[in-house]
Parts: C-alpha cells; structure tokens; sequence
C-alpha cells in the first residue's frame, strides 16, 4: 500500500521510516544536550523557567506545523510558509522540527531550507555556550 510518500520515487522508503534511528537520536541528543541544560540551569538558579517551558511548548508547535504541512503537501492544499516555520524553529521549536522532518520525511531535501534551520540550530548553540561558559560576554559584543 502506498502512502504517497512514495509516489513519486519508488526508491525513497514511506514517511514514518527514519533511517540511522540510533545514530540520528545520539545527535539529537547531543543537540538538546546544551539548551536543556541551559534551561534547567536557570530555572534551578530561579531565573525563569521560561527557557525551559518554551522549549517544549514550541517544539511541540513546530512538530504539530510539520505534521499539518506534509499533510497539506500530499493534498496539494494551501501550504504553511516557510517563514512561519523558520520563526517557530528560532523561538526554540527546533527540537521539535528536527523529529518531525525525520520522521515524516519532510523539508529534508530543500538545500535553502536546511541551511536556514541549521544555522538557526547554531545560533542556539552558540547561544547556550556563551551562556554556560562565557558568562554571556561573547554576545554582549554585538
């Protein structure tokens, strides 16, 4: 049975399948390493709980918009922007994009889309390091 996921190439295998699970997940997990740390990190200290709350809800958002787009993009119906999706990933629902285009295969071969949420990615990486050890001085610069 066919799903339309492969409808137009045989070769690729049906959303839901994500290849590399183990590999892809220590990523992921390395990713989420710094932000939840982070997050944790300041809500313990009794800075906020923001960081930390935001993260998930957002990231839930960003799976929910995914999901909705490659739906809409099966049935040729009226599509999320790009833009929306990039603004949820930099409000911190990148952990949440990055399972949903695994496991519904979508957004993952667009060169000019991935390099938007890689460096979004970055940025929060760079965001948390600066953070938990610099002392927030490296973007004090800018």
């Amino acid at each position: 049975m066919n799903d339309g996921s492969t409808r137009n190439n045989p070769g690729r295998k049906p959303s839901g399948v994500i290849r590399n699970l183990q590999l892809k997940l220590l990523v992921f997990a390395v990713l989420c390493t710094l932000p939840l740390f982070g997050s944790i990190s300041l809500w313990l200290r009794g800075v906020s709980v923001i960081p930390l709350v935001a993260y998930g809800v957002v990231s839930l958002l960003a799976f929910l918009l995914y999901w909705s787009d490659k739906r809409k993009a099966r049935s040729d119906h009226w599509r999320t922007p790009e833009n929306v999706l990039h603004a949820v990933e930099f409000a911190g629902g990148w952990p949440g994009a990055l399972l949903a285009q695994q496991l519904f295969r979508h957004k993952t071969r667009k060169l000019s889309y991935q390099l938007v949420f890689w460096s979004i990615v970055l940025m929060h990486q760079v965001f948390w390091i600066d953070q938990l050890f610099l002392g927030a001085n490296l973007l004090a610069l800018f």
